[in-house]
């Protein structure tokens, strides 16, 4: 296995001939970036002053998926997902206090993941970066008319290959 550098990761992809209607295409990044300014709205802010910054770090074509990295300062707030989120705590610690009054501290390597339509209050001691993915989820109408499609793609023995990965 190779080891890249952060310099030698940032903008590096791989691609190669389309295969059937995808092209095969890979792309590469590093978590030390420098990230910008991504203020939390001040009407979200309950306690003290977090200043967020972040850095998107792939985007696929259709905005329906993306890779960020985020941190932000000492400080309260709300926060409300209109989108799924998952997010892996990289440095530092937030802890995150749910709806139903539940308080979870993430650290280092802890996990967590946010409904679209949920919400969560925030708490940042000092500084907490993570590394988030978001997940723009599509309406009912959308998500009927992918079954369908997909239900007809079956059908008619044109359906997508399963992943390799998960057995298909």
């Amino acid at each position: 296995m190779n080891s890249l550098s952060s310099d030698t990761l940032m903008n590096r992809s791989s691609s190669a001939a389309p295969v059937g209607p995808v092209a095969n295409h890979i792309d590469f990044a590093s978590v030390d970036v420098e990230l910008q300014p991504a203020p939390i709205r001040p009407a979200w802010i309950l306690e003290g002053n977090p200043v967020a910054r972040n850095k998107f770090l792939f985007v696929t074509e259709d905005r329906q998926l993306r890779t960020l990295v985020w941190d932000c300062t000492a400080g309260r707030f709300n926060w409300f997902y209109d989108e799924d989120e998952t997010v892996y705590i990289m440095q530092g610690s937030v802890t995150i206090r749910r709806g139903d009054g539940t308080v979870v501290t993430l650290q280092p390597g802890d996990l967590a993941f946010f409904h679209q339509g949920s919400s969560a209050e925030w708490t940042v001691d000092r500084y907490v970066r993570k590394l988030a993915y978001l997940r723009a989820v599509p309406s009912r109408d959308v998500n009927f008319a992918w079954r369908v499609s997909r239900a007809l793609r079956r059908r008619f023995g044109r359906a997508p290959r399963e992943s390799a990965m998960f057995g298909g």
